[in-house]
């Protein structure tokens, strides 16, 4: 049989004879001296782990679902060559389930005196904070009889961003934005809005708009037509309560929140309106104030990235007082919030007069996917109950939303996907009742 590698050296140095075997080092070295000597040589040949120096570079940020590349630079000050394998460890949900082994493990040789770059690439799971762990180093002897190991902490961070991926409904809503802001056609008529011209009454008209003053120095009646607000206030309120924490498909609920906030925030900020974010449970767990619109999205992107659910009950009567005192003046406040009964019931109704007699309130919450389907599901008992289940749910939820809009809410109720441009669509057609 021929023989390579290690056990070509092994049967040389005559320490065993041919065949399979499993190496006992103990009586090897007891009883071969020249095994001994080659174990001891390559040991001593084999580059020290302490003294290399490492440090990182690379990526700091990423979005949700992108790859970020972290650079290794390892340094070696010895006299010997590094002949390395090297693991660099970061948290589990650093990567695709199943592709760690792969993108944590390098092998590298470096030269005496001389340094060498790894990259590890991270494909990130879930938001928030990834730090590096340790970074274990196993150097080789030119043998690979013997090796030594040691660690060392080489602090990075890269933080894991919203994704945003309801970016691609932006250019059709601006589209709609600039028809409202007069740069196409339309102009709207409604309370609260910028004066810009007078036209002849027609039939439909609202009769408050009638302008009595230039109706008396003409013989038609005039009335005052109006075009929407600019630098207007927004308050973006993220529940990051219990409820929150329900996942609907892949993601919580407060990640679909999360990624309508953002397409409101973007459509706003173009508008020109001023947009604030306030997260809240039972205490405040981000706020984004005073921002320009250049710097907007980077500000929220950054405070919604390390933003998780709680699992407490939200204190509606605190967050409202919270909201209040975030927007002294009359703004609309965006809930993004459950539409379950019990919470707004209990928490919500009994406070909702504090913001609604100041501000214009607009409710945005998660609808499950699964219940839609669960309640056209027909075919067999287990369908059947499937169904009237769903159909109870849906009946709740409806019933909920129609108390809210008795207290002069607008309400959004969407699925994951449909959420952001329908919150988008809601607002845009505040603006053009001129109610911003």
């Amino acid at each position: 049989m021929a023989l390579t590698g290690r056990a070509a050296l092994l049967a040389a140095l005559g320490s065993l004879p041919v065949g399979i075997w499993e190496p006992s080092w103990t009586g090897i070295l007891a009883v071969n001296a020249p095994l001994t000597l080659a174990c001891a040589c390559d040991a001593a040949l084999a580059a020290p782990v302490r003294r290399l120096g490492l440090t990182r570079s690379g990526d700091t940020s990423v979005r949700l679902g992108d790859t970020a590349d972290v650079t290794l630079t390892i340094t070696n000050p010895s006299g010997r060559p590094l002949r390395a394998r090297l693991r660099d460890a970061w948290p589990p949900s650093s990567w695709q389930p199943g592709t760690e082994t792969t993108a944590s493990r390098h092998r590298l040789t470096v030269p005496p005196g001389e340094r060498r770059r790894i990259t590890t690439r991270l494909r990130p799971t879930r938001r928030g904070d990834r730090q590096a762990d340790r970074v274990t180093i196993r150097s080789y002897g030119p043998l690979g009889l013997f090796s030594r190991q040691g660690t060392h902490k080489v602090p990075w961070t890269v933080r894991v961003l919203p994704p945003f991926t309801s970016r691609k409904h932006l250019p059709s809503k601006l589209a709609r934005l600039r028809e409202l802001d007069g740069r196409t056609s339309v102009l709207t008529r409604g309370e609260g809005t910028e004066f810009d011209s007078l036209r002849e009454y027609v039939p439909g008209d609202d009769t408050r708009s009638i302008d009595w003053r230039a109706t008396a120095r003409q013989t038609a009646v005039a009335v005052r037509t109006w075009r929407p607000e600019r630098d207007r206030h927004i308050l973006l309120v993220l529940d990051t309560g219990r409820t929150s924490a329900g996942r609907v498909g892949d993601a919580p609920r407060l990640d679909a929140s999360m990624d309508a906030a953002l397409l409101l925030a973007a459509l706003a900020s173009r508008a020109g309106d001023r947009v604030d974010l306030l997260a809240y449970d039972r205490k405040v767990r981000a706020l984004v104030q005073g921002r320009t619109a250049g710097d907007l999205l980077p500000s929220l992107v950054n405070a919604m990235a390390t933003i998780e659910p709680e699992l407490v009950e939200t204190d509606a009567r605190s967050l409202t007082a919270t909201a209040l005192r975030t927007s002294p003046r009359r703004s609309l406040i965006v809930l993004l919030t459950t539409l379950d009964a019990a919470p707004i019931e209990e928490g919500l109704l009994p406070v909702l007069p504090q913001l609604t007699q100041r501000h214009t309130v607009l409710l945005a919450s998660v609808a499950d996917p699964h219940i839609t389907a669960m309640a056209a599901a027909r075919g067999n008992v287990d369908a059947v109950y499937e169904a009237a289940a769903a159909a109870q749910a849906q009946s709740e939820r409806h019933r909920t939303a129609e108390q809210l809009r008795r207290h002069g809410v607008t309400v959004v109720d969407a699925t994951p996907d449909d959420l952001a441009p329908a919150l988008a669509d809601a607002y845009l057609a505040l603006k053009a009742a001129g109610r911003l």
